[in-house]
């Protein structure tokens, strides 16, 4: 059984539908880990000031970490690499590496000085809620938190030799090690260093991401070093394809700023509120979303490189059905138990039921966007295996626009017209909760997504002139079925469940259970009465064996 496992885990899979559910499986392990360590931050702070200051220091270093790993990602580096080595030898891939590795190192430690010199006139001017002494916690934090992208930055460069080698398992384990560190801060280092301690185990967990691969690194073909022979020759044809991605990947990590900024001067614990939610719904958006569109790219780059335009036509619409096929019905399972699952997954210690309860209407408008952000991920990346990255950015940039003006534009109207305040409070039946101005975040992120997600549809069906007819079946379909699933669970709340003790943890996750269970019910013998086709074709995945197929490992990023 063991050696059975590890065959898998170093095997490569060709099927898209059997290499979607594989990299959903790893997906889902390392977003169960990461629900865990939220649980263990709301459990020990709430939503409260202390961890306000935990998230909001996390924005610069994010915001470097996407802009220097997405320059050395495997989607970037591994084509040069391969060229390299196929044209002359693997030391020719191998320099490649070096070059980049040397820049990196060079260029990151001077803009992290400069940040953390700067630290103290910029923060107080993006975050202007904190003042005192805790700005001056939110500057250490953010001093002790920029060692993380120089690890993370490094793990994706040894990402690009593993999975060369077809080490798969290497990479696809470290995200766990990731936040197994930050877990470890919060138990141990918490209780000595206070909330130090916290940012300590993030640096922990991104060294581990790294050193997890170095063993194997250090007597590899392609392992990289500092070298004092750079080639600008060669980082130009790297940076032009690598900097379009870079911004847009900067450019959503902007907007999470921009929203912790605008949480910040909300009431105390609105950063808070506003990262749990965002965290969760990013759970079935890792292992939907990303598995597909990840399993799709070395597929639809081939096809682009052969001039195959119909069978690029055809994978990126079955990933698109399926997409829908998934996204839809969760949308409305979680809507209906969004109170559940958040108090399940949250709801201990000094996480309160007010935090639940606004934490829960949070979640749920964000995840009114979850098939926007889902299929946005996988047309991003066909654009990529096309070679146009410009296009992706600019769409990009005009949804996050969307976003920061919409949220600009309900706050403000939150503060002045009290008609609007009380409707933003009933919508979220949140009359009696105090700090309901953070709703409308998330309902100007779900704005910008969709004005995204349209516009990428229209522009690639346009670029290359893939008919999206099918949508209306598959949509028709989806929503049927999320109807009558949502329906079910909430049938199933109020009169098969309601008598559960829900001042227990087990209570309400018996409740959520039982419940979201019925609705799945509900939704797949609806997608059976249509005759969905998608159903078929999930079947015939897991039918062909999929335990028995090769895996690719994903690649830890966004876009």
């Amino acid at each position: 059984m063991v050696r059975r496992v590890l065959q898998l885990f170093y095997k490569e899979v060709r099927g898209l539908h059997q290499a979607a559910y594989i990299l959903a499986m790893f997906a889902f392990g390392s977003q169960m880990l990461a629900l865990i360590r939220d649980r263990m931050l709301a459990h020990t702070f709430g939503a409260g000031a202390e961890l306000d200051l935990y998230y909001a220091a996390f924005r610069i270093p994010d915001l470097l970490f996407v802009l220097f790993a997405s320059v050395l990602s495997v989607y970037v580096l591994l084509p040069f690499v391969s060229k390299a080595t196929r044209d002359e030898d693997a030391k020719a891939g191998a320099h490649i590496l070096s070059q980049m590795y040397t820049l990196f190192v060079i260029v990151y430690i001077l803009v992290a000085v400069f940040v953390a010199v700067i630290a103290p006139y910029v923060l107080p001017k993006m975050f202007p809620g904190f003042a005192g002494e805790d700005l001056n916690t939110l500057v250490l934090l953010t001093r002790i938190l920029l060692l993380q992208p120089f690890f993370l930055g490094l793990s994706s460069l040894a990402g690009v030799v593993t999975q060369l080698s077809h080490r798969f398992v290497l990479y696809a384990i470290s995200p766990l090690i990731y936040n197994l560190g930050i877990i470890i801060g919060v138990i141990v280092f918490y209780p000595w260093l206070g909330l130090y301690g916290l940012a300590v185990g993030v640096v922990i967990g991104a060294g581990g991401h790294l050193f997890i691969q170095l063993p194997f690194l250090a007597n590899n073909q392609w392992r990289f070093s500092l070298v004092s022979n750079i080639s600008s020759q060669a980082i130009i044809k790297v940076m032009s394809v690598a900097l379009p991605r870079a911004l847009t990947l900067s450019i959503n990590q902007i907007l999470l700023l921009v929203f912790a900024s605008f949480a910040s001067v909300m009431t105390i614990g609105s950063v808070s509120v506003f990262q749990f939610a965002y965290n969760v719904q990013s759970v079935p958006l890792a292992i939907i979303g990303m598995s597909y569109s990840v399993a799709a790219f070395p597929v639809l780059a081939d096809l682009l490189s052969r001039n195959k335009l119909e069978e690029f036509s055809l994978h990126v619409t079955t990933a698109l059905r399926h997409i829908i096929f998934w996204s839809v019905p969760i949308v409305a399972l979680v809507i209906v138990l969004r109170a559940q699952i958040i108090r399940v997954l949250l709801g201990s210690g000094s996480f309160n039921w007010d935090d639940t309860r606004l934490t829960a209407a949070v979640l749920a408008i964000f995840i009114i966007s979850l098939v926007a952000q889902a299929a946005i991920l996988l047309l991003v990346r066909a654009f990529y295996a096309g070679g146009r990255t410009l296009v992706p950015l600019l769409i990009t940039l005009i949804g996050v626009s969307c976003s920061v003006i919409s949220s600009w534009l309900l706050w403000n109207s939150y503060q002045n017209i009290p008609s609007f305040q009380t409707s933003i409070d009933s919508i979220g039946r949140l009359s009696e909760v105090a700090g309901t101005e953070v709703l409308v975040l998330p309902i100007g992120f779900t704005i910008g997504m969709l004005v995204q997600f349209f516009l990428m549809l229209i522009v690639f069906s346009k670029t290359f002139s893939v008919s999206m007819r099918f949508l209306y079946r598959q949509l028709f379909q989806s929503i049927a079925a999320a109807t009558v699933g949502g329906i079910t669970a909430y049938v199933t709340l109020a009169f098969v469940v309601s008598g559960i003790n829900q001042e227990t943890f087990i209570g309400i996750f018996l409740q959520g259970f039982i419940a979201g269970l019925f609705g799945l019910v509900g939704i797949g013998l609806s997608y059976a009465a249509v005759g969905s086709i998608e159903l078929r074709e999930m079947y015939k995945a897991f039918h062909t064996k999929i335990f028995k197929t090769d895996v690719i490992a994903p690649q830890q990023d966004v876009l």
